[in-house]
């Protein structure tokens, strides 16, 4: 998702703008803008979840042999070859989701090292910006100054 656009799930003032005005033209609309802004980047997750729920539901649909046996034409070559180029199509789907499954994780591992790239970064950055901070000696006072507070 990218970052930079007007209207992302967070606390922006084009968001804020639009949940103000969702509530004065019709208040489930600012509530929905609400909802947006604080759940909107699970949004992706939610939706693969939801898919791969549905795609398993109906695989189960797809590979029933009563499905099979009612769709037979009386040609049994035809049938034969429509069999075989089904389980041939089965069988590349099954490929092409282990490979969006690897290239999700390749990409999952590739925001994580841009991460840690960019947290390296600052982190370096931080510790030349900022002077090396030595601690001062603790000096010894007179017998009345062991107060709770203490000069800073």
């Amino acid at each position: 998702m990218n970052t930079t656009a007007l209207i992302r799930p967070a606390w922006t003032p084009a968001t804020i703008a639009l949940m103000v005005i969702g509530f004065m033209v019709f208040w489930p609309l600012g509530l929905a803008m609400l909802a947006y802004i604080i759940w909107g980047d699970r949004l992706d997750g939610f939706k693969r979840d939801v898919n791969g729920a549905t795609d398993k539901m109906f695989s189960s649909c797809r590979k029933s042999t009563s499905w099979k046996s009612h769709a037979r034409t009386g040609n049994v070559a035809f049938d034969d070859w429509r069999e075989k180029e089904l389980d041939r199509l089965a069988g590349e789907r099954r490929k092409l989701d282990e490979t969006l499954a690897e290239f999700d994780s390749y990409a999952s591992e590739l925001r994580r090292a841009k991460d840690q790239d960019e947290f390296d970064r600052f982190m370096a950055e931080r510790s030349r910006s900022t002077p090396a901070r030595t601690e001062p000696k603790p000096t010894k006072r007179g017998k009345g100054s062991e107060g709770l507070l203490d000069d800073v």
